[in-house]
């Protein structure tokens, strides 16, 4: 008898908990509501998180630069007031970048310094473009971002993707939740969450560095700020899943090519037992496991008000003072030296191959993107479509840039050399144009 109910248990919906039932199924349904739905507002058709930020900028645009002035002087003198601005050489160089994002936030702010900084592709391009929209981007997210990670959804994939995740990427189930954080949260938590599983020994070393170079790329926030700057918003679900897709197609096969294919299955200590229950029907386990956690999840409000204050504050902050001052170097470096053109073709073959527009430019973007992701966007602002549509695609599936997601990756126990990353970016970029130019020949 009690085996008859046992089996019962794990073939059946657990409907008795109806409050982690309506959670589980109201919470995610409204997600994508904002996130996923365009809207005509005005004559605008564009998502509702979207159409939410712009009405924000026009009704405090007074106000937004002084807000964006505080949120980058948190971010430049947190590695001070946290004491981990000397832990290391790489702690010390972006500490000093966030400090001189803060100068340069002044000048936005306050319009000084020298003129050739104040042409338009400079300082008011980074800030009017890039600083402001991802200052309300970002505060905004932390609505749906709750909706998505505390009701269940991040548990239910678990466990439904995890023979799909060792399969295709050689990755446990639980790093589905790596990939759906980073989505929605940004490369920051995500990487932070790799680098906790691989201490708990959930994780192997090559399984780390898969899920850290290869699923940790920029929120999906950061996304929609790519597809205004470069006018693809009427093209959203489209780049949406591109992005994604491409993403995670070359994830699959840079997991498989040297130098990752060489690491180790070694484990930072040992490797933690397997206690996950695999009886009964998958899907009836995943959406059992998702209305427990949504049973037993706080309530919305708390979930908001703790990950504005515990995540979103600090991670906005450090990400607009980097912004501010590799991206500004990065433009200087782009516009007066000849640097990302000599590393531009690397990847011109493959943009000649996958017969994007003016190739040559395209393939300067590109290179941009190891010094900060939206630099490639600036580059192609005026570009055909497809160049534009393949240089944001790129920008996003490449993972790794020194103005933010390298970093993170290097301060972690997730031992992975310069040298390997530079190489992973590359082959990164490589595969993702190739695939990125398919989707634009084939549906724009």
């Amino acid at each position: 008898m009690k085996m008859n109910d046992m089996s019962k248990g794990v073939n059946t919906i657990d409907v008795s908990k109806k409050k982690g039932l309506i959670r589980f199924i109201v919470y995610p349904l409204l997600a994508i509501l904002i996130y996923f739905i365009p809207f005509t507002i005005n004559g605008e058709r564009t998502i509702l998180l979207s159409h939410l930020s712009r009405l924000l900028e026009r009704t405090f645009a007074n106000f937004i630069p002084y807000i964006a002035l505080v949120v980058v002087l948190y971010g430049s003198i947190e590695p001070f007031l946290s004491k981990r601005w000397n832990k290391s050489v790489s702690e010390i160089v972006f500490a000093v970048f966030k400090l001189v994002g803060f100068v340069i936030a002044l000048m936005a702010v306050f319009n000084f310094g020298p003129k050739f900084l104040f042409e338009e592709d400079m300082i008011p391009f980074l800030w009017n473009l890039l600083v402001i929209p991802i200052l309300l981007m970002v505060y905004i997210a932390a609505i749906y971002i709750p909706m998505f990670l505390n009701y269940g959804v991040l548990e239910f994939l678990s466990v439904l993707l995890q023979p799909l995740m060792r399969l295709i990427w050689k990755t446990p189930g639980a790093s589905a939740l790596d990939a759906l954080v980073s989505y929605m949260d940004g490369y920051a938590p995500a990487v932070i969450i790799t680098n906790d599983l691989y201490k708990r020994g959930i994780y192997s070393l090559k399984e780390a560095i898969i899920i850290a170079t290869g699923f940790s790329t920029v929120s999906i926030t950061f996304i929609v700020v790519i597809a205004e700057t470069l006018d693809l918003m009427p093209h959203w679900n489209l780049f949406f899943w591109a992005c994604f897709i491409t993403t995670f197609a070359v994830t699959a096969i840079t997991a498989r090519i040297y130098p990752i294919s060489k690491k180790p299955d070694s484990y930072y200590d040992k490797k933690a037992e397997d206690n996950v229950d695999k009886t009964g029907n998958i899907f009836v386990r995943a959406i059992n496991s998702g209305i427990n956690a949504a049973q037993n999840a706080e309530p919305f409000l708390i979930a908001f008000v703790k990950l504005l204050k515990e995540d979103m504050i600090a991670i906005g902050a450090a990400v607009l003072s980097s912004i501010l001052s590799i991206g500004l170097l990065g433009l200087l470096v782009a516009k007066y030296t000849p640097i990302f053109d000599v590393v531009g073709y690397i990847f011109y073959p493959f943009m000649f191959l996958a017969r994007v527009p003016e190739p040559l430019m395209a393939a300067k973007a590109v290179a941009m993107e190891i010094s900060e992701m939206f630099l490639p966007s600036l580059y192609v602002i005026s570009a055909p479509l497809i160049t534009k549509f393949v240089v944001a695609v790129t920008s996003v599936s490449a993972v790794l840039f020194f103005s933010a997601s390298i970093p993170c990756l290097i301060s972690t126990d997730i031992k992975i050399s310069m040298k390997d990353i530079i190489i992973i970016w590359i082959e990164r970029t490589i595969f993702s144009v190739l695939i990125a130019a398919g989707f634009a020949h084939i549906f724009l």
